[in-house]
């Protein structure tokens, strides 16, 4: 009996060669999975099995912030071969950028729960109009912090227990990014305004464009390579907004012309208090909330800061490193946000607080193995910025302690996203208040001094406050009140 299979099909070659060559089917779909979440293929968190839609929003997200994170490190690592003083003015004015910060995430907390909500609705016109108008908020808040942020941005870094070394290496590099502290702010609320339309895939492209042309420019406007001039510090600061104003016009264009989701038109631009009202009511408790959160980043660093350059640079380093995991963990968090704004406004709270468990596992698994990593690999990962022993010691105590607490953070900010992403943003800021100001500030200074752990005792209070969060914020989820907050 002869056999009928032609000799080049997959049964002849399996027999042929003992094996199956059959591409496996799982990793088939997979991959065109996440390519489906890279091209922001159109789908609705409201409707279908939780973890794809999850997944959808979460895949751009995380990459959005995994950039974020690369630029972060890679940032520090051009201006640490200048030594450990501009490493610390770079750290110090990193901690004044908490108030931008705090203000552009805070706006981007009123906008994403708006916009998700209207889009939930299936209202696409209030979705725009809202973002139309946390554009104008957000303007004339970025003028007023620009003017006096670039005016005294010296007697600013003198108040944050600048040396006269680090204030002649890092003022310009402070000047430029507290004057230019409108693109931050922007860039951050429109990327808000993406992802609560669920239009994830161009809030990462746009951060991609922005990073991207952030790393090729600060080497060469730092060390002055071919036709750029040297700048030392203030060419990071520089590479920086080129970067992100970039992206903020590719934003702009993008709502106007090209978002098949969240469109705006100039009409939206016409002034209306009630909806800016809406957003101050929710983008004040937000701002409030992070500016608890971010401003006691700021008591930590005037902590640590008593104890020398060398500490207060180790510390930079290390919380550096951090944010490479924590970045791509709070665009899970976005994500989950987005799900519990389209999933309230569509009238499936249920199905909200179900998407919000998921990603909260999510992301403990990936920040716990990414902790694991740092407590094993942290000598050679801070080896890579090339500083100085004292500085490397520093960094890589900081690093393991924080990195020990990692299995809770992923719990905490995912939480805390859900919270904001209902609109209830009241419940993290008091959490923020009592787990940051309350708590680990305090604890911060009485581990560092009376106790005599020095600056790891610092990092240690970074641990335990996030642990404490994150036990705290769970159980009020459970208790379900957020589901009665209005948008």
């Amino acid at each position: 009996m002869t056999d009928s299979t032609p000799p080049d099909s997959p049964g002849s070659a399996s027999r042929s060669r003992g094996r199956s060559p059959v591409p496996d089917g799982r990793a088939r779909r997979g991959a065109a999975f996440f390519m489906k979440a890279l091209r922001g293929h159109d789908s609705d968190p409201t409707t279908g099995p939780l973890m794809p839609a999850i997944l959808l929003l979460a895949i751009p997200m995380v990459l959005e912030m995994a950039m974020e994170s690369v630029f972060a490190v890679v940032d520090i690592f051009f201006v640490s071969q200048l030594g450990a003083e501009s490493v610390a003015a770079v750290g110090l004015t990193e901690s004044l950028m908490t108030l931008i910060y705090t203000v552009s995430m805070g706006l981007s907390i009123g906008v994403t729960a708006t916009v998700a909500r209207r889009i939930g609705e299936k209202d696409p016109e209030a979705a725009g109009a809202a973002t139309a108008q946390g554009m104008i908020l957000g303007a004339a808040i970025a003028a007023l912090l620009g003017i006096v942020g670039a005016w005294q941005a010296e007697a600013l870094l003198r108040l944050m227990g600048a040396t006269d070394g680090v204030v002649a290496a890092g003022l310009g590099y402070a000047r430029v990014l507290l004057g230019l502290n409108g693109i931050i702010l922007m860039l951050f609320l429109l990327n808000a305004a993406f992802r609560g339309a669920g239009d994830a895939a161009i809030a990462m492209r746009v951060l991609w464009l922005a990073n991207g042309l952030n790393l090729v420019l600060d080497p060469l406007l730092i060390f002055g390579i071919g036709p750029f001039p040297e700048l030392g510090v203030t060419g990071a600061a520089v590479a920086t907004s080129i970067g992100r104003g970039t992206a903020v016009c590719v934003q702009v264009y993008t709502l106007f012309r090209l978002s098949d989701r969240l469109r705006i038109t100039l009409a939206h631009f016409r002034v209306r208090w009630d909806l800016i009202a809406r957003l101050i009511r929710l983008s004040a408790t937000g701002t409030f909330q992070i500016f608890i959160g971010m401003a006691s980043w700021v008591g930590l660093v005037r902590v640590i800061a008593e104890f020398g350059p060398e500490a207060l640079a180790g510390y930079t380093v290390a919380i550096r490193i951090v944010l490479f995991a924590l970045l791509p963990a709070w665009g899970l968090s976005n994500a989950a946000a987005t799900m519990v704004g389209q999933n309230m406004g569509a009238g499936e709270p249920d199905r909200a607080e179900e998407a919000v468990w998921k990603a909260s596992w999510i992301s403990f698994v990936f920040l716990g193995g990414a902790g694991i990593v740092f407590l094993v690999f942290a000598p050679a990962l801070v080896g890579l910025f090339g500083v100085d022993p004292v500085t490397a010691r520093y960094a890589v105590d900081g690093l393991r302690i924080v990195a020990a607490g990692f299995f809770f953070y992923g719990h905490g900010m995912t939480l805390s996203a859900a919270f904001n992403g209902a609109g209830d943003a009241w419940t993290p800021t008091w959490l923020n208040l009592i787990c940051f100001w309350l708590w680990e500030i305090p604890l911060a200074w009485a581990l560092a001094y009376p106790l005599g752990w020095g600056p790891n005792g610092v990092f240690a209070a970074i641990a335990i406050a996030y642990t404490t969060l994150a036990l705290l914020a769970a159980g009020l989820f459970r208790r379900g009140r957020w589901k009665e907050a209005s948008v």
